[in-house]
């Protein structure tokens, strides 16, 4: 017999993989961004001066500081991003938010907001959705990087 926790678990689970799918290919075919690339974007759109170190993204995001040296690669090769030296400190960079990624992430998230309202479409009336909200909003409290 499964418990109500492990069910509960399980099908966040599965639901967070139908999404991030969902949304990466759509994310992909509209604005050239995968999901994980959007999400860091906004981070650097939230953070002060438009920007955070590699280890500061890295826990907003829930990788490790070298896969967000992999995932800001080729965002800087675009021109999304770029470096900024610490002048107090040379060993540490930041991850800087650019123009165009500016204007690109405020595109992008339009278009989440689309996606997102798709997600729930004939299957949930407002207030069940702002129960769900509510309810995840606890789940994740304190947590690094929320984007809400």
């Amino acid at each position: 017999m499964t418990t109500p926790s492990y069910a509960a678990v399980m099908h966040l689970l599965a639901a967070h993989a139908g999404i991030a799918e969902r949304f990466g290919r759509g994310l992909g075919s509209i604005h050239g961004l995968g999901l994980n690339d959007t999400l860091l974007l906004m981070h650097l759109e939230r953070a002060p001066l438009n920007r955070l170190s590699r280890v500061d993204l890295a826990k907003r995001l829930s990788v490790s500081p070298s896969t967000v040296t992999r995932m800001t690669a080729p965002l800087e090769k675009i021109g999304m991003v770029g470096r900024e030296a610490n002048p107090r400190d040379a060993r540490l960079a930041y991850v800087v938010l650019t123009d165009a990624g500016r204007r690109t992430i405020i595109d992008a998230r339009a278009s989440l907001e689309r996606m997102a309202a798709d997600v729930f479409r004939d299957r949930w009336s407002e207030a069940e959705i702002a129960t769900l909200a509510s309810l995840l909003a606890r789940l994740t409290a304190g947590q690094p990087g929320e984007l809400v």
